[in-house]
Parts: structure tokens; sequence; C-alpha cells
């Protein structure tokens, strides 16, 4: 299934042919940064940059993964207290059915990929699986078979994840976590749940199904107690991405993207590379799609960014 095991047990770049050429850039907080990745919970989201400069073929293929809508309805199905929150490799087909979670499975789907790519763990710059790091799963003795499946580090598993099946690839890292400030946000949340307490066991119900014995064995869910769960008692998680485009309407620019809610969003252009960075906007964002006009540009090339203020 993919699963990473303890010993024990933003840079969005785009070109437009315009008759006017035109860059947008999509920082967060410096011109290097990469694409910003939101997972959103019924408890709060977790904004993560993804290292698309640093492990291209990792971050390429799982924006290709969003971007296709493979991830609609699909949840966190592992979670170990103190290691990995994992997802990304089942979904449903109905997401508020009140049946219960179980065999024969009728509906759960398997999120489709794109095929196994290569281990870049070993590529560029070194990223360690510490705690709040985004990074692939894959197969057991084969280093190049992550597909689809993804996992948070809820601890510093440098140790032991750097060092098993080749060390698996972390290609981003939390930058915000909005979820419940006593428990430590979404992931210092998952760092708390125990059997009873937001978190099933399969494997007790279904002893001999592979399913519940492989893989639902420390699944979350958003109630507390021994209650088998159904369908909609599963912890999901919505993957976007902070996209950046440009219109062209009678000859006036408008830039538009999806404002990150309660940060500091600046529009920023230059004339020139290496660039002067002006200020064209500041507004503080409410999550919603913001459209903002350049009424100062002439026939010149001009270049934009978007910056987020972490």
């Amino acid at each position: 299934m993919g699963y990473p095991c303890p010993k024990n047990m933003r840079r969005i770049l785009r070109q437009h042919h315009f008759r006017l050429p035109l860059i947008f850039l999509l920082t967060a907080a410096t011109a290097q940064a990469g694409t910003l990745a939101q997972f959103r919970t019924v408890i709060g989201n977790v904004e993560v940059e993804l290292y698309d400069q640093q492990k291209p073929i990792t971050t390429e293929n799982f924006k290709r993964l969003v971007q296709s809508g493979e991830y609609q309805n699909t949840f966190f199905q592992r979670v170990v207290p103190g290691f990995v929150a994992q997802g990304g490799g089942y979904f449903t087909f109905v997401r508020n059915a009140t049946n219960l979670f179980a065999p024969t499975w009728d509906n759960l789907g398997v999120v489709p990929d794109f095929g196994p790519i290569s281990n870049e763990f070993n590529v560029g710059p070194l990223f360690s699986n510490t705690n709040g790091t985004l990074a692939m799963a894959k197969l057991g003795g084969n280093p190049n078979s992550a597909t689809r499946e993804w996992f948070f580090n809820l601890n510093n598993n440098a140790t032991n994840l750097d060092n098993q099946n080749g060390g698996f690839t972390v290609f981003g890292h939390v930058v915000r976590d909005t979820g419940p400030t006593n428990t430590g946000g979404v992931l210092g949340f998952f760092n708390l749940i125990s059997y009873g307490n937001f978190l099933v066991n399969m494997q007790s119900w279904y002893p001999t199904d592979n399913l519940a014995t492989n893989v639902f064995q420390t699944l979350p869910v958003t109630y507390f107690g021994t209650n088998q769960p159904r369908y909609v008692d599963l912890f999901y998680v919505d993957i976007s991405l902070l996209s950046v485009q440009i219109t062209v309407t009678n000859n006036e620019r408008q830039i538009s993207w999806t404002s990150v809610n309660g940060k500091t969003n600046i529009v920023e252009f230059t004339t020139a590379m290496p660039p002067v960075w002006q200020q064209l906007l500041a507004t503080n964002g409410n999550g919603n799609r913001y459209i903002v006009a350049d009424a100062t540009a002439t026939n010149t090339f001009r270049f934009y960014r978007v910056k987020i203020i972490y």
C-alpha cells in the first residue's frame, strides 16, 4: 500500500502567449519559494510549500494528481500518532453516505495514478523527514515505487525514514496549520488521538479482510467513541493549489489568484530582469479568488508575482 514503517513496528511559473508576454511568479516570502498546496479538513487547514525546483519529479506528479481531480473525496487512511498521517490512497464515491465503512467496500475506490516515479531523496538538496514535512509513501523494498500516497511526518523521523528503502522523498513543508490551537493544529491533533479517541482499528471488526487488516488498522475518524465508522465519519481531506492566472480585456491586464485567508497577499510587478519589484496592491486574503486590474500598464513587458507573507 506504500507505507513507511517505523523500525519498531512557491513557485508557480506560467507563460501565456499574449501580444505582450507575461510571466507570473507565486512566492511565499521569497522569489525562490514553491507552489502553495492547501490540505483542508473539518477541523482546519494545513498549508504546505512544495519543493518545485528541488524535487521536480515528485512535486510535478503530486500537482498533476491534484489538478486532474484524482484526490477528490479522499481521506486520511492511516494515522500513527508520533509517526505519520497518511492519505492519497483511497476515495469514496458518495462522501456523505451513512452506511458502514465495511466489506464489501462498495463505496470505496483506489485513487488513480500516473505510474511510479523515481525516488528523489538523494536528488538535489537533502530534505530530512522531520516534523511538519510532507513526503511520498512507497512500497517496501522498492525505492522507485511512489505513485499517489503521501504522508505528513508527525515527529522527527529522520533517523528512520531517511535511511529506509532509499530514503522517503520529502517534497514540501508546512507553513501554516489552522487547526485547533489547543491541540497544536491538525497535525498536533493527530498526535493526541488513540483507539476509542478519534481512531479506530478496522481489523477488530473484520480480522480476515485484507483492507481491514493491512490498510485501515489505524483509521482516523471524526467522532469520539468505539462505534464502527460510517463513510460520512471518515477524516476527509480536500487538496488544492494556489493558482495564479492573467487575462487581458480591452488591453487591460487582470491578475487573479486564490487568496490565502488571514495573510497579507501582495501583487508586485517589475519591468526588467533581474527584477526590481514594485507593489501594485497589498490586501488581506479571505480565501476567495481575487482579481486585480493593472491600469498603469502600457505597451511594455511587465512581470508579475503574487507574494504571501507568512
